[in-house]
């Protein structure tokens, strides 16, 4: 058992981690409780949505970028869909990056719009990478016998 509690501390400083590092706000903590023995996979299936959306998400919003003309709304339409999500999740980084996009839309400041989306999928890959080290873990710890923490 000295395995799962070692699990289990690497799983706590790690999230607390993704916390004080701002990846991660409430939110996130917000749709843990939401998960529970009827429907154990339900952060992860959720979080992989939003992988999933943001995806295409970022190739919408570079090819809007690309366009001979520049249709700002539907830029930002892309961007506020984006903030959302992310913020749904509780991806504090990246929503916090669309703000700032949202910005550059409104100025109709296509540099700014581009530095903000290369920024943007910086820090989408930064918490996707960091998610799926916490679905790992979350999975060493079961797979140890153990039970996952709860953050408060």
């Amino acid at each position: 058992m000295a395995a799962v509690t070692q699990l289990q501390r690497q799983f706590i400083e790690y999230t607390t981690s993704l916390y004080n590092e701002g990846y991660l706000d409430d939110q996130f903590t917000q749709l843990q409780k939401l998960q529970d023995e009827s429907n154990p996979d339900f952060v992860v299936e959720v979080v992989s949505l939003f992988f999933e959306d943001s995806e295409k998400l970022l190739n919408n919003l570079a090819t809007a970028l690309q366009q001979k003309t520049v249709d700002y709304k539907q830029v930002d339409s892309h961007v506020h869909q984006f903030k959302g999500s992310s913020s749904s999740i509780g991806a504090q980084r990246v929503t916090n990056m669309c703000v700032l996009f949202r910005n550059y839309c409104e100025e109709k400041n296509l540099e700014g719009c581009m530095q903000c989306l290369q920024q943007v999928r910086h820090e989408y890959v930064l918490v996707r990478n960091k998610l799926e080290a916490l679905f790992r873990l979350e999975q060493q710890i079961l797979q140890a016998g153990g039970s996952v923490p709860m953050m408060e």
